[in-house]
């Protein structure tokens, strides 16, 4: 029965050239295992999670670290572990205005939704069924306040 690794600071991050390159190494051996999280799972201190080599980790960070993607979670002489992001999905509405576009803001935040704007098109990240976001948004979309759009990021 493997041990689990304890996980309890970030090592380290795949874009310091340090790191970078005792991970290029170590990929050249086969030993660089990767665990892919969901940007939900970014703000959470403690977690278990799995490897794609199946080497189980409990996460315990201080409340100064949070997961990102390329952090390093171990990186010893013989192998290492690295967080990948999923690919997020985000939901892009056009307002008509920029008064729609303050409401619908005001709305997602009432909602704790993750938002962004990239000009006039407003990105709402989907953390659950696009269908549950599309059914608290149709009065917006309904009444042709906002629209959808498909939106290249």
């Amino acid at each position: 029965m493997e041990v689990a690794e304890t996980v309890d600071r970030i090592v380290g991050y795949v874009s310091d050239p340090e790191v970078a390159e005792k991970l290029h190494n170590l990929s050249h051996q086969g030993v660089v295992e990767y665990v892919v999280i969901e940007q939900k799972d970014t703000l959470r201190r403690r977690l278990r999670i799995q490897s794609d080599c199946g080497t189980e980790c409990l996460v315990a960070l201080p409340r100064n670290q949070t997961l990102s993607d390329g952090a390093v979670l171990l990186l010893e002489e013989d192998r290492a572990i690295v967080i990948r992001l999923t690919a997020e999905e985000w939901l892009s509405l056009l307002p008509t205005s920029i008064e729609v576009a303050t409401e619908l803001g005001y709305f997602a935040g009432n909602l704790h939704w993750r938002v962004r704007f990239d000009g006039p098109i407003l990105l709402i990240a989907l953390e659950g069924p696009e269908e549950d976001y599309l059914a608290r948004l149709r009065p917006f979309l309904e009444s042709g306040r906002a629209k959808r759009v498909d939106h290249e990021r």
